[in-house]
Protein backbone atom coordinates (compact mmCIF):
# COMPACT_ATOMS: atom_id res chain seq x y z
CA UNK A 1 0.00 0.00 0.00
CA UNK A 2 1.30 3.44 -0.57
CA UNK A 3 2.70 5.38 1.97
CA UNK A 4 1.69 9.07 1.54
CA UNK A 5 3.50 10.09 5.16
CA UNK A 6 6.53 10.66 3.08
CA UNK A 7 7.40 13.06 0.65
CA UNK A 8 6.36 12.01 -3.24
CA UNK A 9 9.42 12.05 -5.60
CA UNK A 10 8.60 9.48 -8.71
CA UNK A 11 11.37 7.75 -9.83
CA UNK A 12 12.77 5.26 -12.53
CA UNK A 13 14.15 1.75 -11.96
CA UNK A 14 15.63 -0.44 -14.09
CA UNK A 15 17.12 -4.37 -14.17
CA UNK A 16 20.70 -4.89 -16.06
CA UNK A 17 19.39 -7.75 -18.40
CA UNK A 18 22.76 -9.55 -17.44
CA UNK A 19 21.33 -9.20 -13.49
CA UNK A 20 21.40 -12.65 -11.42
CA UNK A 21 19.17 -15.13 -11.62
CA UNK A 22 15.81 -14.90 -10.33
CA UNK A 23 14.45 -16.54 -6.79
CA UNK A 24 11.84 -19.32 -7.37
CA UNK A 25 8.38 -18.80 -6.76
CA UNK A 26 7.26 -19.70 -3.69
CA UNK A 27 3.03 -19.19 -2.93
CA UNK A 28 1.16 -19.76 0.18
CA UNK A 29 -0.85 -23.30 0.08
CA UNK A 30 -4.50 -22.61 -2.17
CA UNK A 31 -2.54 -19.41 -3.47
CA UNK A 32 -2.28 -19.45 -7.77
CA UNK A 33 -1.40 -17.06 -10.17
CA UNK A 34 -3.61 -16.65 -13.27
CA UNK A 35 -3.91 -14.91 -16.32
CA UNK A 36 -6.53 -12.29 -17.34
CA UNK A 37 -9.64 -13.13 -18.95
CA UNK A 38 -12.00 -10.66 -19.73
CA UNK A 39 -14.25 -9.10 -17.23
CA UNK A 40 -11.09 -8.92 -14.55
CA UNK A 41 -10.60 -5.74 -15.15
CA UNK A 42 -13.20 -4.94 -12.36
CA UNK A 43 -10.81 -7.03 -10.31
CA UNK A 44 -8.11 -4.92 -11.52
CA UNK A 45 -9.84 -1.74 -10.42
CA UNK A 46 -10.85 -2.95 -7.07
CA UNK A 47 -7.18 -4.59 -6.28
CA UNK A 48 -5.60 -1.06 -7.36
CA UNK A 49 -8.10 1.18 -5.71
CA UNK A 50 -7.70 -0.58 -2.35
CA UNK A 51 -3.79 -0.21 -2.63
CA UNK A 52 -4.30 3.95 -2.53
CA UNK A 53 -3.32 4.25 -6.44
CA UNK A 54 -7.13 5.48 -7.27
CA UNK A 55 -9.62 7.61 -5.54
CA UNK A 56 -12.21 5.29 -6.99
CA UNK A 57 -12.95 2.31 -8.89
CA UNK A 58 -14.49 4.44 -11.54
CA UNK A 59 -11.28 6.43 -11.71
CA UNK A 60 -9.41 2.76 -12.04
CA UNK A 61 -11.68 1.74 -14.96
CA UNK A 62 -11.27 4.81 -16.79
CA UNK A 63 -7.55 4.28 -16.57
CA UNK A 64 -8.31 0.67 -17.59
CA UNK A 65 -10.70 1.10 -20.46
CA UNK A 66 -8.11 4.01 -22.05
CA UNK A 67 -4.36 2.57 -21.38
CA UNK A 68 -5.32 -1.44 -21.28
CA UNK A 69 -8.25 -2.40 -22.75
CA UNK A 70 -7.58 -1.87 -26.18
CA UNK A 71 -4.49 -4.64 -26.29
CA UNK A 72 -7.14 -7.32 -25.10
CA UNK A 73 -4.88 -10.15 -26.70
CA UNK A 74 -1.94 -8.90 -24.62
CA UNK A 75 -3.62 -8.96 -21.72
CA UNK A 76 -3.86 -12.61 -21.93
CA UNK A 77 -0.29 -12.98 -21.65
CA UNK A 78 0.89 -9.89 -19.46
CA UNK A 79 -1.84 -9.65 -17.36
CA UNK A 80 -1.14 -11.74 -13.83
CA UNK A 81 -3.52 -11.89 -10.93
CA UNK A 82 -2.94 -14.02 -8.06
CA UNK A 83 -6.08 -15.73 -6.19
CA UNK A 84 -6.56 -16.93 -2.73
CA UNK A 85 -7.85 -20.48 -1.58
CA UNK A 86 -11.28 -18.77 -2.40
CA UNK A 87 -10.77 -18.26 -5.68
CA UNK A 88 -10.67 -14.33 -5.09
CA UNK A 89 -8.71 -11.75 -6.78
CA UNK A 90 -6.00 -10.45 -4.08
CA UNK A 91 -3.21 -9.34 -6.33
CA UNK A 92 -1.94 -7.95 -9.79
CA UNK A 93 1.31 -7.09 -11.62
CA UNK A 94 1.48 -6.96 -15.66
CA UNK A 95 4.50 -6.99 -17.74
CA UNK A 96 4.09 -4.12 -20.26
CA UNK A 97 5.75 -1.53 -22.31
CA UNK A 98 6.86 1.99 -21.92
CA UNK A 99 6.28 4.94 -24.66
CA UNK A 100 9.13 4.01 -26.30
CA UNK A 101 8.66 0.09 -26.43
CA UNK A 102 10.65 -0.87 -23.50
CA UNK A 103 10.00 -3.74 -21.63
CA UNK A 104 7.77 -2.58 -18.23
CA UNK A 105 6.59 -3.59 -14.83
CA UNK A 106 3.38 -2.27 -14.58
CA UNK A 107 0.90 -1.90 -11.79
CA UNK A 108 1.98 -3.90 -8.76
CA UNK A 109 -1.04 -3.98 -6.20
CA UNK A 110 -1.69 -6.70 -3.49
CA UNK A 111 -5.25 -5.69 -1.14
CA UNK A 112 -3.77 -4.54 2.28
CA UNK A 113 -5.49 -8.20 3.78
CA UNK A 114 -3.32 -10.13 1.65
CA UNK A 115 -0.12 -8.18 1.87
CA UNK A 116 2.96 -9.91 3.92
CA UNK A 117 2.21 -13.15 2.46
CA UNK A 118 4.81 -12.65 -0.53
CA UNK A 119 2.23 -12.16 -2.74
CA UNK A 120 3.98 -9.34 -4.16
CA UNK A 121 7.38 -10.97 -4.50
CA UNK A 122 5.51 -13.51 -6.17
CA UNK A 123 3.87 -10.93 -8.78
CA UNK A 124 7.30 -9.32 -9.26
CA UNK A 125 9.38 -12.67 -10.01
CA UNK A 126 6.73 -13.86 -12.78
CA UNK A 127 6.37 -10.55 -13.89
CA UNK A 128 10.38 -10.12 -14.56
CA UNK A 129 10.50 -13.80 -15.42
CA UNK A 130 7.86 -12.81 -18.28
CA UNK A 131 9.63 -9.78 -19.85
CA UNK A 132 13.11 -11.33 -20.11
CA UNK A 133 10.90 -13.94 -22.26
CA UNK A 134 9.36 -11.74 -23.95
CA UNK A 135 12.89 -9.13 -24.48
CA UNK A 136 15.42 -11.04 -24.51
CA UNK A 137 18.87 -9.12 -23.58
CA UNK A 138 17.18 -6.21 -22.56
CA UNK A 139 16.91 -3.94 -19.35
CA UNK A 140 13.77 -4.12 -17.97
CA UNK A 141 12.16 -0.97 -16.38
CA UNK A 142 9.67 0.26 -13.61
CA UNK A 143 8.52 3.79 -12.86
CA UNK A 144 7.48 3.93 -9.23
CA UNK A 145 7.54 6.90 -6.59
CA UNK A 146 9.24 7.30 -2.58
CA UNK A 147 5.85 6.51 -1.68
CA UNK A 148 5.95 2.78 -2.69
CA UNK A 149 9.24 2.53 -0.49
CA UNK A 150 8.09 -1.42 0.70
CA UNK A 151 7.76 -1.96 -3.29
CA UNK A 152 11.13 -0.44 -3.91
CA UNK A 153 13.24 -2.82 -1.10
CA UNK A 154 10.91 -5.56 -2.91
CA UNK A 155 12.57 -4.70 -6.39
CA UNK A 156 16.26 -4.13 -5.00
CA UNK A 157 16.35 -7.21 -3.65
CA UNK A 158 15.18 -8.59 -7.46
CA UNK A 159 18.17 -6.67 -8.94
CA UNK A 160 16.66 -3.74 -9.86
CA UNK A 161 18.42 -0.67 -9.40
CA UNK A 162 17.31 3.22 -9.46
CA UNK A 163 18.15 5.50 -11.82
CA UNK A 164 20.72 8.31 -10.59
CA UNK A 165 19.15 12.05 -11.18
CA UNK A 166 19.32 14.70 -9.50
CA UNK A 167 16.45 13.51 -6.66
CA UNK A 168 19.02 10.44 -6.09
CA UNK A 169 20.02 10.98 -2.67
CA UNK A 170 16.52 12.04 -1.55
CA UNK A 171 15.47 8.95 -2.81
CA UNK A 172 17.70 6.95 -1.23
CA UNK A 173 16.83 8.86 2.51
CA UNK A 174 13.17 8.12 2.03
CA UNK A 175 13.53 4.81 0.64
CA UNK A 176 15.82 3.57 3.74
CA UNK A 177 14.08 5.55 6.91
CA UNK A 178 10.78 6.01 5.72
CA UNK A 179 11.07 9.47 6.38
Amino acid sequence: MLDKSVPFIPFTMFRPSNAPALPEIQLPDGYRMVFYQPGDEKDWCRIETAVLEFETEKDAADYFKNSFAPFQEELKRRMLFIENPQGQKVGTFTAWWTEDGYPRLHWLGVIPEEQRKGLAKALAIRVTQLLHDYYPDQDLYLSTQTWSHHAVKLYEKLHYQIFQDQNYQKILDIINTGK
